[in-house]
C-alpha cells in the first residue's frame, strides 16, 4: 500500500489517477463514452494531439522547447489542401514533400539552437513566425483547397466491419504506430542520451555524447511529429490558416502535465501521451458541463502552472530526502584541513593584510 501510495502521488501517476477520475466523470454524465466504439472515436480525435506531445517530449526532456509545432501543422494542412487538390496522383508526392518540409524545420531550429547557441524559445518563436506568415500569404487568411478524398481517408476513414468496434480508424492505427516507435527510441542510446542531455550537457559531451546532433535530432523527431498530425487534421477539421493554431501550447501542457521536468532531464513517452489524454478528457469533461470554450486557455494555463509547481516539490523532496549525509571522518578531515590552512591574503594599496 506504502508503495501504491507513493506511486500514486509521483507526477507520472499522479497523472494516471487524474486520467481515471476524469472518465470515471464523463462516464456518469454520459454513460454512451464507455461504448468501445465511442472510445475509440475519442482516441482519434485525440491522436494528433498525442503524436504531437510525443514529438515535443523529446525536445523538452533535452532541456529545450519548440514553439513552431502549431503553425507547422497549419502549414502542412495547407500544403496538403492546396497542392493535392483533387488529383489523387498527387498524393503520394505531395507527402514526400510534407515529409522533407517538416525534416528542414526540424533541421534549421535544432542547428540555430546547437550551434548558433540561440535559446531554443526564440529560434522556435521566430521559426513560427515566419511558417504563419508564409501560410497568411499563401491563403490570404480564408479557407482554400481541398485534398482528393483518398488522402482525406487517413485522417478520418478506417477498418470497417471490426468486430465490437465496427471501425477501426486509421488514425488510431497511426497513433499506435507512433508510440512504438516513440517508445522504442527512448530505450535506445538516442532517448538515454537526450535524456543525460537534459540533465546535464556537458557532463554528457565529457562521457563523448554529440550534443549538437542528438539535440537537432530531437527537433526534427518533433517537426515530423507535427507532419503526421497536420495528414490526420487534414480528414476531418478542413484545410484552415487556424487548423493548428495553440497545437504548440496544448502538446506543451500535455507533457508537463505527464510528469516531464521543464528543463529536462526526467519524464517518458507513456507520460506524455497520458498527459494529452488527460487534457482532452478534461476538455471533454467540460464540454458535458456546460463550461464555456473560452476557458480552455485560462484553465490551460492553470494547468501548466500547477503541474510545474508539484513536480518541482515532489523531486526537490526526493531530492532532500536521497541525498546521502556526509560521513563523519569526511566532515572532520575538512575541519581539520582548513584548521590547517592559512588564511586568506588580502591586497590593500601597497600593503599586504593577512586575516
Amino acid at each position: 500500500m506504502n508503495a501504491l501510495l507513493r506511486r500514486a502521488i509521483d507526477p507520472r501517476g499522479a497523472v494516471v489517477v487524474l486520467l481515471a477520475v476524469i472518465l470515471v466523470a464523463i462516464v456518469v454524465l454520459n454513460p454512451s463514452f464507455a461504448e468501445p466504439g465511442q472510445l475509440v472515436r475519442f482516441i482519434q480525435r485525440v491522436a494528433p494531439i498525442a503524436i504531437v506531445a510525443i514529438g515535443q517530449y523529446f525536445v523538452i526532456v533535452s532541456g529545450e522547447f519548440d514553439l513552431s509545432m502549431g503553425a507547422l501543422v497549419t502549414a502542412q494542412v495547407v500544403t496538403a489542401g492546396n497542392l493535392i487538390g483533387t488529383d489523387e496522383a498527387k498524393a503520394v508526392p505531395v507527402l514526400v514533400l510534407m515529409l522533407v518540409l517538416g525534416v528542414v524545420v526540424g533541421v534549421v531550429n535544432g542547428l540555430a539552437t546547437t550551434l548558433l547557441k540561440v535559446p531554443s524559445f526564440i529560434v522556435s518563436l521566430g521559426t513560427m513566425l515566419v511558417i504563419h506568415g508564409g501560410v497568411m500569404w499563401w491563403t490570404g487568411g480564408a479557407a482554400t483547397g481541398n485534398p482528393a478524398d483518398s488522402f482525406r481517408q487517413i485522417g478520418r476513414g478506417g477498418i470497417e466491419g471490426v468486430p465490437v468496434l465496427g471501425l477501426l480508424p486509421y488514425a488510431v492505427l497511426v497513433l499506435l504506430a507512433v508510440i512504438l516507435l516513440a517508445v522504442w527510441l527512448s530505450r535506445r542510446p538516442f532517448g538515454r542520451t537526450l535524456v543525460a542531455i537534459g540533465d546535464n550537457a556537458e557532463a554528457a559531451a565529457y562521457a563523448g555524447a554529440s550534443v549538437w546532433r542528438t539535440k537537432t535530432l530531437a527537433f526534427v523527431l518533433s517537426s515530423l511529429s507535427a507532419t503526421v498530425a497536420g495528414v490526420l487534421l487534414v480528414g476531418y477539421a478542413g484545410v484552415h490558416p487556424s487548423v493548428g493554431q495553440g497545437y504548440e501550447f496544448i502538446a506543451i501542457t500535455a507533457v508537463v502535465l505527464g510528469g516531464v521536468v521543464l528543463g529536462g532531464g526526467r519524464g517518458t513517452v507513456l507520460g506524455a501521451l497520458t498527459g494529452a489524454f488527460t487534457l482532452e478528457s478534461l476538455f471533454t469533461l467540460l464540454n458535458f458541463t456546460a463550461v464555456p470554450a473560452t476557458m480552455r486557455d485560462a484553465i490551460q494555463g492553470a494547468i501548466i502552472i500547477a503541474a510545474v509547481a508539484y513536480s518541482g516539490a515532489v523531486f526537490a523532496k526526493r531530492r532532500r530526502t536521497t541525498r546521502p549525509p556526509a560521513p563523519a571522518s569526511a566532515e572532520a578531515e575538512r575541519t581539520t584541513t582548513s584548521a590547517s590552512e592559512p588564511s586568506p591574503i588580502h591586497l590593500t594599496g601597497d600593503s599586504v593584510a593577512r586575516e
